[in-house]
């Protein structure tokens, strides 16, 4: 059936010790404890703690369940208890169909046997016989696009090109009705990357998925279904992937940096939209509304600094500057003295995500940094998904005209 539950997780929880010899010790006592017919501890001993803690689901043929949440989360905790590579401590789960699971690719290769040979070893750790092998070596090969080297040893494969061999072993003979992925889709160049989203919709049509991934865009462009994990507990479960891509965001943590000579310094800086002015550093602004910054600033005696607006992504990588000009748009040189500057940033097209804004002031005529303040003011860009882009515009089309199929 198509609608039928193939995973179903009841109050999954998983505990880990911080000390390795306090670890082995607590080892011991759970065996113990099961040999002579004794559940494990369901309570936190000393130096524990929850890895994942409670976590509930179910999951359909067809549907797709995305783990998100920083490192150390228990996304990929969750996801080995799930594919059966550790015991949970707590709770039930119920698996139905055949698993296949995308999680470390090419982990298991051995460096002194060539890629062909690997792909039979690998293919024989899946449960695939060598007939099997036979019939699709040549489509694994070429979808590795490795050819001129699959009879050379693994050990002298770049990391790219054991990820993708191990990939394309795993896509192209693995047919599964539950499929668990772990940050697998970006193992090479743009093209190749497509290549792999593709055969992985092949395989979310008739299987239950279950994802891991710290790329918003495949979350929301994949996911049926999204769990928020922080510190190994499910703080969103939602069916609107943008709601949990904007809760994820709303997590991650700020820092600020200060950087240059020291000639210049910022006194303050507010955000403001929509008629809000945001002073916490916690705005939660909607994708297209306008922006406007207002700065205050200290420029020491001695210098003169030409003052630069940026727009910080979560990675802070820049994705928007602006450098501060007059109304004539000449670029402004200030003085010695404090300043007050109100800045607009125009629309917020920005992909949904978490930014922060960065201020520079430069001494044109001596070339030096007087100050750079980076992660000042950050705010989140709220959308109901994500795009798979920088900045996302919504274009009114105009109908010109329509034809109506027969």
């Amino acid at each position: 059936m198509e609608n039928d539950v193939l995973i179903k997780a009841d109050g999954v929880s998983k505990k880990f010790c911080r000390d390795l010899k306090t670890s082995l010790r607590y080892g011991l006592a759970d065996l113990a404890s099961e040999f002579i017919g004794r559940d494990r501890s369901p309570h936190l001993r000393n130096k524990e703690f929850w890895a994942v803690h409670g976590v509930s689901f179910e999951l359909k043929r067809g549907e797709c369940l995305g783990l998100i949440g920083h490192n150390g989360a228990g996304k990929t905790t969750l996801l080995r208890i799930l594919n059966g590579l550790i015991k949970p401590d707590a709770g039930r789960i119920e698996i139905r169909g055949q698993v296949g699971a995308l999680i470390a690719l090419g982990a298991g290769f051995n460096p002194i046997l060539t890629g062909r040979e690997n792909i039979y070893v690998n293919a024989a750790v899946l449960g695939l016989g060598r007939k099997k092998v036979d019939e699709r070596i040549d489509e694994i090969i070429a979808f590795a696009e490795i050819d001129e080297f699959i009879d050379m040893p693994v050990q002298h494969y770049s990391s790219g090109m054991t990820v993708r061999l191990g990939f394309a072993v795993a896509a192209i003979l693995i047919k599964p009705d539950i499929l668990f992925l772990d940050e697998v889709l970006a193992v090479g160049d743009i093209s190749f990357t497509i290549k792999c989203l593709n055969r992985v919709r092949e395989l979310m049509r008739t299987s239950a998925v279950v994802f891991v991934s710290h790329s918003m865009p495949l979350i929301s462009s994949f996911c049926t279904r999204v769990l928020v994990m922080d510190h190994g507990h499910t703080v969103l479960d939602t069916t609107e992937p943008g709601v949990a891509v904007n809760h994820y965001f709303g997590l991650v943590k700020n820092a600020q940096q200060v950087s240059g000579s020291g000639g210049a310094s910022v006194l303050n800086i507010a955000l403001t939209s929509s008629g809000i002015t945001h002073q916490d550093g916690n705005a939660v602004v909607r994708q297209g509304e306008e922006g406007t910054v207002d700065l205050s600033l200290r420029i020491e005696h001695g210098h003169k600094g030409m003052v630069s607006l940026y727009v910080d992504d979560a990675t802070l990588a820049q994705v928007l500057v602006v450098p501060v000009a007059d109304e004539h748009g000449k670029l402004l040189l200030l003085g010695p003295g404090e300043h007050r500057l109100r800045i607009p940033l125009g629309p917020l097209e920005m992909n949904a995500g978490k930014y922060s804004l960065l201020v520079g002031v430069r001494d044109p005529q001596t070339e030096t940094n007087l100050c750079r303040h980076q992660g000042l003011s950050p705010f989140t860009v709220s959308s109901d998904r994500v795009y798979w882009s920088k900045f996302v515009r919504i274009g009114s089309a105009r109908i010109l005209s329509t034809e109506q199929l027969a």
